[in-house]
């Protein structure tokens, strides 16, 4: 790959749109280059559903988006990432395609009209046994829906947004569309419904899911990636979503085969605490949320969250902490009888077909609490199978009038040849409902500390102490070397600036607490917990001056509206309370205004400063620690961005490029790039120790090889109450031995020496060799 490093330094992630294409995206390279990162990251280009604004409804035959500029315009890009010296990274979409508009999507508009006599009826994952061979299609948010149903001029079947295609000779001008719907190979039943036709992506209708454990599916849905592979023009994929897949394993052998082994290959996969990456992956790493889960929680004060859970609790009536486990456990369980009922069916009658004489219940009802207390993302790789069996005995103690069910679910996953497609299905369902319960439900529905409540993380353990973090590190730099770091991607619930500063709350409890009482004093919440849980996202989007404008004002309404959905009590997506999220956003506009906003913009005053330091040393921690960086677009500047689509927003590449977040990722990919030998595989991550009764306050760890630092970072944490000369001298960092020089500040130091002098009144020292 003649033009492009051997190893990745850093990549930056950029979210295509129709209105920033490959061209608009060729146009910023020369920044890119400058910033130092080595491979260019894009989100999906092939064509997508219309009006598509992520790429990620991606439609059959895999082709390039025209809108986004064609082949050509992807060619193009490459030939001036390629002379720049810069590698392109793929974001790829195997588990699943768009189909909310059919007419788009000639392989399931075919299934539609034909049902399982379809030739892509194998593409998708298909459940109509119960059905009779009918495809049910969960659009009706109640039976009465249906009679709403017409025929349009097309003879296709519409309701509301809707249009769905008929077969041919079933339907005329001025037929009854009941009969018309009657005839075809689908039904439209409710979203709730216990047998849902196909497997959806979580449970958005307008994701189906597709087979690629058939080599057909795998060969119909790569073909462009391997033209782009034969022609040298991809770096790199990035997987979306691997663990939606029935056989991740046995799909990343085959799309390994595909790149060849130098080319990068990472996964977007959720790891539990505790739980590792299975070895016997042929990938690089994750994309990168265990190592934000990892960062975050150096950077959250652990005993701050002591008082932040009794703060939830006044404000709420609900356990902030301790009782997180139950209540994230019961909602799974909710989630899987309301929103997947048909993964459990499925699974409940693929064991059953292996253990007739076990009593179909017993099955059915172990298998959920499995699937709602799987202590690992996905339970059925085979790395994890002692794991997996030791929590099939502790669930079988802990239920033993299910041991019956329990037995079959042991004999399952002891013998991988006893049920394989059961077991399968049960651990892409383990993931579907951990997801959709917890990440997009639960994170809404709980507010101790947001900045805690992200992808990867998880804040029944917001923060973890040194030692713990320096032994991940170490076992990364031995293991995954290659793996991304994330900090913000296109599907963070916040911004890393947005979190940094959420996190500082904890380092001031008692002044959080005042202001809580005083705000519930003078605007009484509708809803205390979704209140409190928007007060948290105000308070980390408020501007540094002045109150919040109209454009912040309308991005925070917007974002009070998806929260309220996605939490389901105040409101919800199938079942809009108009009075209730009414009465919020009254709420929400009564903060930014009068005496209120007083008190947030001088709440916000007090923290700001020690945000934006931790959000410096953080991006310094990403850039340099074992693994690769990954920086998303804008996130060299200030951004106060919230969930997605506010996160996707255009990005001002016209900023000032003295910003000082990004002459830190400047600076520290500068150094990266003068010592790859620290960074590259075999590399060490080495331990600065810190002495004094300020050491908490410092991370500090060196690269090197060989047990030779190289590069040394010290950093500021917990900033809050780090401020003043006496207070960072009482900070003292014993530096490796030689003499190092600043990249920062052009500094010379040696020895032992004081965060004082080491770090003046900045968040940060990166330090090379001096001679």
């Amino acid at each position: 790959m003649a033009g492009t490093p051997a190893d990745p330094v850093a990549t930056y992630r950029i979210q295509l749109t129709p209105d920033f294409t490959f061209a608009e995206v060729a146009g910023i390279l020369p920044h890119l280059c400058e910033l130092g990162v080595s491979h260019l990251y894009l989100s999906p280009v092939l064509e997508a559903m219309p009006g598509s604004r992520h790429g990620y409804d991606w439609c059959p035959p895999g082709r390039i988006s025209g809108v986004l500029g064609g082949p050509d315009g992807y060619r193009l890009l490459r030939e001036h990432t390629r002379a720049l010296g810069l590698g392109v990274i793929l974001d790829i979409v195997p588990n699943h395609v768009g189909i909310a508009d059919p007419d788009h999507n000639p392989w399931w508009s075919d299934v539609l009209v034909n049902g399982l006599d379809s030739r892509y009826a194998e593409y998708f994952d298909l459940d109509t046994e119960a059905a009779g061979g009918i495809v049910n299609l969960p659009y009706l948010g109640r039976d009465e829906d249906l009679a709403d149903l017409r025929l349009d001029e097309r003879g296709r079947l519409v309701l509301g947004t809707l249009a769905v295609p008929t077969a041919p000779g079933t339907a005329s001008p001025g037929d009854d569309p009941h009969a018309v719907h009657a005839r075809q190979r689908y039904r439209l039943v409710r979203h709730d419904s216990r047998r849902i036709g196909y497997r959806r992506f979580l449970a958005v209708n307008g994701l189906a899911a597709l087979r690629q454990e058939v080599p057909e599916v795998y060969d119909a849905t790569h073909s462009w990636l391997r033209e782009l592979i034969a022609d040298d023009l991809v770096d790199g994929v990035r997987v979306d979503h691997v663990d939606g897949l029935r056989d991740p394993a046995g799909y990343l052998r085959r799309l390994r085969a595909d790149l060849g082994d130098h080319r990068l290959l990472y996964i977007e996969k959720g790891l539990a605490i505790g739980e590792r990456l299975d070895p016997a992956l042929p990938v690089d790493g994750t994309t990168g949320y265990d190592q934000l889960r990892l960062i975050e929680a150096r950077f959250t004060a652990p005993t701050g969250m002591v008082e932040l859970d009794e703060t939830f609790k006044s404000v709420s009536g609900v356990p902030g902490g301790g009782e997180l486990g139950a209540l994230a456990r019961a909602l799974r369980q909710t989630v899987l009888v309301d929103l997947f009922p048909d993964r459990l069916q499925r699974v409940g009658d693929l064991l059953c077909r292996r253990a007739p004489h076990v009593r179909a219940h017993l099955v059915q009802q172990a298998a959920a609490l499995m699937i709602c207390s799987a202590s690992v993302a996905r339970p059925d790789y085979p790395s994890l199978r002692s794991t997996v069996l030791a929590d099939i005995e502790r669930l079988r103690d802990a239920s033993p009038i299910l041991s019956p069910g329990f037995d079959v679910l042991r004999d399952a996953f002891h013998d991988p040849d006893y049920a394989p497609e059961a077991v399968a299905r049960l651990g892409e369902a383990a993931v579907a409902v951990y997801g959709k319960a917890t990440e997009d439900i639960g994170f809404h529905r709980t507010a101790r500390l947001v900045s805690t409540q992200e992808l990867g993380c998880n804040p029944r353990v917001p923060a973890v102490n040194r030692n713990d973090f320096h032994a991940r590190m170490t076992e990364r730099a031995a293991h995954w070397p290659r793996a991304l770091t994330a900090l913000s991607t296109h599907d963070t619930k916040r911004s890393e600036d947005v979190r940094a500063r959420i996190a500082v709350i904890a380092q001031t409890p008692q002044r959080w607490r005042i202001l809580v009482d005083e705000l519930q004093r003078i605007a009484p919440p509708p809803d205390p917990v979704m209140c409190y849980f928007l007060l948290q996202n105000v308070v980390g989007v408020w501007p540094d001056e002045g109150r919040p404008d109209a454009d912040l004002a309308r991005r925070l309404a917007e974002f009070a509206r998806k929260s309220m959905r996605e939490n389901g009590i105040v409101s919800s997506w199938t079942d809009v309370d108009d009075a209730a999220e009414s009465a919020v956003q009254q709420w929400l506009t009564s903060l930014q205004h009068g005496f209120a906003a007083e008190l947030i913009a001088a709440f916000v005053a007090l923290i700001a400063d020690a945000g934006r330091a931790e959000s410096i040393s953080r991006k310094a921690l990403s850039l340099l620690l074992p693994g690769v960086g990954d920086v998303y677009q804008g996130t060299e500047w200030w951004d106060h961005s919230l969930t997605d689509p506010d996160n996707r927003r255009p990005v001002d590449y016209g900023q000032r490029l003295d910003h000082p977040k990004l002459q830190a990722v400047r600076t520290a990919l500068a150094v990266r790039r003068r010592h790859p030998g620290a960074f590259a595989p075999g590399s060490d991550f080495i331990d600065v120790p810190a002495r004094g009764v300020c050491a908490s306050h410092i991370v500090s760890f060196a690269r090197g090889r060989d047990g030779e630092p190289q590069v040394v970072l010290v950093a500021v944490r917990l900033a809050l109450m780090f401020t003043g000369a006496e207070t960072r001298a009482a900070a003292q960092v014993e530096l490796p031995a030689g003499t190092w020089r600043d990249a920062v500040t052009g500094a010379v130091f040696t020895g032992t020496v004081g965060a004082d002098v080491l770090l003046g009144d900045g968040p940060l020292a990166v330090l090379e060799p001096a001679d």
